[in-house]
C-alpha cells in the first residue's frame, strides 16, 4: 500500500469496484417496489447537525471514489486478491441486506436476516465493497478518505435510529437493546 498512488484512468482500475457496488444497488432498486426504495432514502426527521454531517461524509466519500475510478488495480499482487475477495463479500452482503429490507412491511422495524446481527448492514456492507476497492488499488489516501465518510455518516446512522424509536417505538427499543450497531461492535 502506498499513500498516494499514481493517478491514470484506465480499463483496470479501482472503478470496477464501485461499478459492482452501484450496479448491486441498481438491480436491487429496478425489481423494488417505489415505496421500499422511497423508505431507503428518506431523511425527514434528522436534525440539521446530522445533515451537516452526512454532508460532510459525502464529500470525504467522493474524494475515497475519484481515487477508486482514477487508481490502477494492483493486478496480479496479494492486495488484488483481498481487495477483489473482500468487494465480493460486500456486494453479496449489500444485496441480501436489500432484499431484508424489502421483505419486511413498512409499518415493522427491519429485524430478519443479516439485521439480526446488524442494525446497519446495507452501510457495512457498502462500506466493504469500497474497503475492497481501497485495497486493491493500495492507497492509504483512499482508505482514509473512507473512514472519514463512514465517521461522518455515523451521525446519519443516529438520525437513522431516532426516526425509527419515534416511528416503532418500544418494538425498535428492544431491538437496539439487543443487536449491535455495526455487526460486532458499538
Amino acid at each position: 500500500m502506498e499513500l498516494w498512488p499514481e493517478l491514470r484512468f484506465g480499463l483496470l482500475n479501482g472503478w470496477i469496484a464501485l461499478a459492482l457496488l452501484v450496479l448491486t444497488d441498481g438491480l436491487c432498486f429496478l425489481v423494488f417496489p417505489r415505496d421500499v426504495v422511497r423508505r431507503l432514502f428518506d431523511r425527514s426527521g434528522w436534525s440539521r447537525k446530522q445533515v451537516t454531517f452526512t454532508v460532510a461524509s459525502k464529500v470525504c466519500a467522493l474524494v475515497c471514489l475519484i481515487l477508486l475510478i482514477a487508481t490502477p488495480l494492483k493486478i496480479g499482487t496479494p492486495a488484488f486478491v483481498v481487495g477483489s475477495a473482500v468487494s465480493l463479500l460486500g456486494c453479496l452482503g449489500l444485496a441480501t441486506s436489500l432484499v431484508n429490507f424489502r421483505n419486511t412491511p413498512s409499518d415493522q422495524p427491519v429485524e430478519q436476516g443479516v439485521y439480526r446481527i446488524s442494525r446497519h448492514p446495507q452501510l457495512v456492507m457498502s462500506s466493504v465493497v469500497l474497503l475492497g476497492g481501497t485495497i486493491a488499488i493500495g492507497s492509504w489516501a483512499a482508505l482514509l478518505a473512507l473512514v472519514a465518510a463512514r465517521i461522518g455518516g455515523h451521525f446519519g446512522i443516529l438520525g437513522e435510529e431516532e426516526v425509527c424509536l419515534k416511528q416503532y417505538g418500544d418494538s425498535y427499543r428492544t431491538y437496539l437493546q439487543r443487536v449491535p450497531r455495526y455487526f460486532l461492535f458499538f
